[in-house]
């Protein structure tokens, strides 16, 4: 009978979602989460609401930790029934690792090896580690699909410099001590129980309330944005499909179609039923101009693919808004 799988970051946007589907499909989970205040945690302690409130939830569990507590993550990882991790906890956004730097070096790098040093302690038992890595990796690269072959050694935010660090100690990790690995470089998720830091949310919010919208980059920016569905369908695929010896294998998971910001906020205007009120500024420290997946890799690996378009993921999103906050 398969064991529990360990979730990090169980009450954040992605891992909420992945632990939603993993208990619909007779897992058992136990999640890990700080509940920290980088957003509001009342939207954290919604999702765990929406967990308990499942007819499968008599088998979550959730343990609140931080990943700077090693010993705390030793006791989640080596318990004996645990044979997967999923290691979404970090400390997330580009912007803020400008501000507080050092929430990265606790999170994003003391966590990450952590979590490394627990599964080494197993011995072998843990069958699969999966762990969030981030299209940011890319740095501020030329025109075209961003390939997990392309050089990574160009980050322009901390945030992207703890996270390509963490791909490197899962490689020493696995040279090291046979651990089997993959991480996954996430590209622009977005959708219900989202990220309120995120550009579609706050655009959301303030066209809702008849505020002004702040468009960085004169508007001129691209990304690849990938709906929640379809990033939980990869991370399961991946997670089902441990490398066959042990490896440190890397994969970008996005919608390999990135988008104009105008087109985005078009679409918010449409489903809102608002014209929005721009004010139009340069652009920000530390963000790219444009994202774009290649996943070819994804696709002949494990036959996954997005399917979600940016208007129907947008539309789904903005249904769930209009009923949790404008409704309510």
């Amino acid at each position: 009978m398969p064991g529990t799988i360990i979730v990090t970051g169980a009450a954040g946007f992605v891992g909420f979602h992945l632990t939603q589907a993993l208990l619909r499909r007779g897992e058992r989970v136990v999640g890990f989460d700080n509940l920290n205040p980088y957003y509001d945690p009342a939207l954290k302690h919604g999702r765990l609401a929406e967990l308990a409130g499942m007819a499968e939830a008599d088998r979550f569990t959730f343990v609140e930790g931080d990943l700077a507590d090693r010993e705390a993550v030793k006791a989640l990882i080596t318990a004996p029934d645990v044979d997967r991790v999923v290691h979404l906890g970090a400390q997330a956004g580009v912007r803020y690792s400008i501000d507080a730097p050092f929430a990265y070096l606790d999170s994003n790098l003391s966590g990450h090896l952590g979590v490394l040093e627990a599964v080494r302690a197993t011995e072998g038992r843990i069958k699969h580690l999966v762990y969030a890595s981030s299209s940011s990796v890319y740095g501020n690269r030329a025109e075209g699909a961003f390939s997990e072959t392309d050089a990574v050694d160009s980050p322009i935010s901390l945030y992207a410099a703890t996270k390509r660090c963490d791909e490197l100690m899962s490689q020493t990790y696995s040279h090291l001590y046979g651990i089997k690995q993959s991480g996954l470089r996430f590209f622009t998720v977005y959708g219900p129980w989202g990220r309120p830091d995120m550009a579609y949310w706050l655009f959301t919010k303030a066209i809702f309330a008849g505020e002004p919208i702040k468009v960085f980059n004169q508007g001129a920016m691209r990304r690849d944005f990938t709906y929640i569905d379809d990033i939980v369908a990869g991370v399961i695929a991946t997670l089902d499909n441990p490398p066959p010896e042990p490896a440190n294998r890397i994969y970008n998971i996005g919608n390999h179609n990135p988008e104009q910001l105008g087109d985005m906020i078009a679409i918010l205007e449409r489903e809102i039923g608002i014209e929005a009120k721009k004010i139009m500024l340069p652009m920000q420290p530390g963000d790219v101009v444009s994202t774009y997946a290649n996943i070819g890799k994804m696709q002949s690996d494990f036959g996954w693919s997005p399917t979600t378009s940016l208007a129907d993921g947008l539309s789904r999103f903005v249904a769930w808004y209009r009923q949790r906050f404008i409704q309510a």
